[in-house]
């Protein structure tokens, strides 16, 4: 009787799924910017404001701001870009990683009430991006472990 290994043993993270990750990334980045100015998608649209005291929410949940969603859609062609080759898509996914982690970071500390909130963060929004930080982050890190241990691959 032979035993099959089990399939979650065998997983890992392959230059594909890495610019994959990058590429994925990337793209919900544009769609959260690009939707973030479309009325009916983001809620009290007219006060959509540059920086902070704006009150649009998009879906009616995230709150957004013209600067927070010049940084998604920065952050987005970045990682389109970058999704090219796995070192570029790796180096985007480790980056936008910690930026929104950071992102997250001060969203917590701050009160969102205040002036320091000059991108428009609400509870919901400081939420997904420490979703989206740990997505990223785990899929570079783990594309670093596979390409530093004893799987290294040549493939693109």
């Amino acid at each position: 009787m032979t035993t099959a290994s089990h399939p979650a043993r065998d997983f890992h993270v392959t230059h594909e799924l890495v610019r994959a990750g990058s590429m994925g990334m990337g793209v919900v980045f544009l769609l959260l910017g690009v939707l973030a100015f479309v009325p009916g998608l983001t809620t009290q649209y007219g006060s959509l404001a540059f920086a902070s005291g704006s009150e649009a929410l998009l879906f009616g949940v995230f709150q957004v701001s013209i600067l927070l969603n010049l940084v998604y859609l920065v952050v987005g062609a970045a990682g389109v870009i970058m999704s090219r080759d796995s070192k570029g898509a790796r180096n985007f996914l480790l980056g936008s990683g910690a930026l929104f982690l950071i992102m997250w970071i001060y969203g917590v500390v701050i009160n969102l009430d205040s002036t320091a909130n000059f991108l428009s963060f609400n509870a919901a929004g400081n939420w997904m991006h420490l979703v989206l930080a740990l997505v990223a982050g785990a899929v570079a890190t783990a594309h670093i472990a596979r390409t530093r241990g004893g799987g290294q691959s040549t493939n693109t």
